[in-house]
């Protein structure tokens, strides 16, 4: 049997290794302490992040990006307005390691909207600045690829309208200190902002496939006549709901004008248009919209009883003299007119004398009800009050029934339009999706025999008076020209003119109401030197109705329309006599 011996030096080595082997374990015991601690402190920020922070960012749903703005879409959920996360490009003029002049030119390269010496004047400059304020990915790395350390890349808000110039005076634009400052971003400024509800995208009545043919339609009109301006609405007859609404020229909300430019008519500034631009004709300017009034003096006439029977004729054999002034008409019938002929010829006399009868009670009664006395009712920040008369006498009477001597929006008569042809009832025009289930507001302002015979008597005008070039085949189109004047110090101007139609398709079941208007259309060989409503405004609402229809649902069909039958024979015919 072996023994072995463990001498003392050899005791004090084991001991030693014992005591290195405890430190380790120690020391290891510490780290891993350490790194534990580390860890749970960063899982505590990720945790602190996710339900502090991330309540900012993220909705409810827990997972879609909540950005510092809600976004615009139309009714079928087409963006209008966005924020995004967007890039700019800072300089430190201090920070700078190569030549200032070959970073100015190699940026004037990447950037050739902007000059060389701009460049260098901001990459030489006392302080940090922009050296664009918005740039996309693309050009980022351009500018990154030159390897200045003196330049940065930071990420920014900004607010986008991904259709440009579409629909600009309802979006309206944001301002430097991201507030709404027109339109619908003023509106719902508040909402757009609220981290409540800027998850949620706002949801406009809008239909941008309507509003992008209702532009490409007016814009078509205004350059084929060489006009100063255009402006259109769409509306819902039987819910008030906009479609679509134009001013034209218009303006690019993602470059807006904050200071009053004059306007010289060319593109300004920075690419920039004149602030004018931005203003709505169809809620903030004010016209007399001449012969369009027409049919609602009539439809007043038949509410109240003073017009009985269609068939009874008025005296148009001659101008009307009244109070020192002449009434007279465009194109003189030289005959007694009927209810039917007065608006399919259009006739001021006819209509003066009808409105006489009518009286100024009841003739004022009937624009109140239409909302005309004020400003339109729609959620726009940017409405005009209509001109409304001051000492309404007997004149005044008869010339606001042919539409002079009172102005209003063009969207003031869309809105009565659609209660003149949906059975009666006046709704307020709105920029807001209806819900589902949702009952529009309304009131009754004519009775629905009178709204009924309207409809006839509007389709009339279309297929054998002045409005025939409205007429697209199948739509069953109704509605009535208006060619006024416009004033000016001395009176009227002769050779100012402004054309409208207002019409309504399809008649026997109406569902949407157009207005279209030329401002100061030039006559040109495709109106046939013709500066009239029939010949500017009217293809307008026919062109654009050929282009809706099938995108609302309405398709042409020729074996329908309006029973006109009993009101045909009381037209005059050369042969006939009537």
């Amino acid at each position: 049997m072996t023994t072995f011996v463990v001498r003392p030096h050899s005791r004090h080595a084991i001991n030693a290794v014992r005591v290195h082997a405890a430190m380790a374990f120690w020391r290891l015991l510490i780290l891993a302490g350490f790194f534990g601690l580390f860890l749970i402190l960063i899982l505590g920020r990720l945790t602190t992040l996710a339900i502090f922070e991330g309540s900012r960012a993220f909705g409810a749903t827990g997972g879609a990006y909540v950005p510092e703005r809600g976004d615009i879409v139309d009714r079928n959920g087409a963006p209008l307005a966005r924020t995004i996360q967007g890039y700019a490009i800072w300089v430190n003029p201090d920070r700078l390691v190569n030549d200032p002049k070959e970073l100015a030119a190699g940026l004037a390269k990447i950037f050739p909207d902007t000059p060389e010496a701009e460049f260098y004047a901001k990459l030489t400059a006392k302080e940090a600045g922009y050296l664009r304020k918005r740039a996309i990915p693309e050009e980022v790395r351009a500018v990154h690829d030159l390897g200045e350390i003196g330049i940065e890349f930071p990420r920014e808000s900004e607010r986008l309208y991904p259709q440009h110039d579409m629909a600009a005076h309802v979006l309206g634009f944001v301002s430097r200190d991201g507030k709404g400052a027109l339109g619908m971003e003023r509106v719902m400024d508040k909402h757009l902002r609220a981290p409540e509800t800027r998850g949620k995208p706002v949801e406009l009545s809008l239909d941008v496939r309507v509003q992008a043919a209702l532009e490409i339609e007016l814009a078509n009109g205004m350059k084929s006549t060489n006009a100063k301006g255009a402006a259109g609405v769409i509306l819902d007859a039987r819910t008030g709901e906009v479609l679509a609404m134009a001013s034209l020229p218009s303006f690019n909300p993602n470059r807006p004008v904050f200071a009053n430019i004059p306007d010289n008519g060319e593109v300004i500034v920075d690419g920039r248009y004149p602030i004018s631009r931005q203003t709505n004709f169809v809620t903030n300017r004010v016209f007399e919209l001449g012969s369009t009034f027409k049919p609602l003096t009539v439809a007043a006439a038949l509410d109240a009883g003073t017009v009985r029977n269609l068939a009874i004729r008025y005296d148009a054999t001659a101008p009307l003299q009244i109070a020192g002034f002449k009434i007279r008409d465009t194109h003189p019938a030289g005959r007694w007119l009927n209810v039917p002929e007065t608006l399919v010829q259009s006739s001021n006399i006819v209509t003066a004398r009808i409105a006489d009868n009518l009286g100024r009670e009841r003739m004022e009664q009937m624009a109140r009800n239409l909302e005309f006395d004020g400003r339109p009712s729609i959620e726009l920040a940017e409405r005009s009050h209509s001109i409304w008369p001051r000492n309404w006498a007997r004149i005044t009477t008869m010339t606001v029934g042919y539409g002079h001597g009172m102005a209003v929006t063009p969207l003031h008569l869309a809105s009565a339009y659609a209660a003149m042809v949906n059975g009666g009832i006046w709704h307020p025009a709105t920029l807001k999706k209806m819900k589902p289930g949702q009952k529009p507001v309304g009131r009754r302002v004519f009775s629905a025999a009178t709204s009924a015979r309207m409809r006839q008597l509007l389709r009339m005008i279309v297929v054998d008076g002045t409005g025939k070039k409205a007429d697209a085949l199948g739509y069953r189109v109704g509605g009535k020209t208006g060619s006024a004047e416009k004033p000016n110090a001395g009176g009227y101007a002769r050779n100012l003119v402004v054309s409208t139609f207002a019409a309504a398709f399809p008649m026997d079941n109406p569902r949407y109401i157009i207005v279209a208007m030329v401002d100061e259309p030039k006559g040109s060989a495709e109106t046939g030197f013709q500066r009239t409503a029939g010949w500017t405004a009217a293809p307008i609402v026919r062109r654009t109705v050929e282009r809706i229809g099938p995108q609302l649902g309405i398709i042409p069909d020729t074996h329908r329309d309006v029973d006109v039958s009993e009101l045909m024979p009381l037209l005059w015919s050369p042969k006939g006599g009537h």
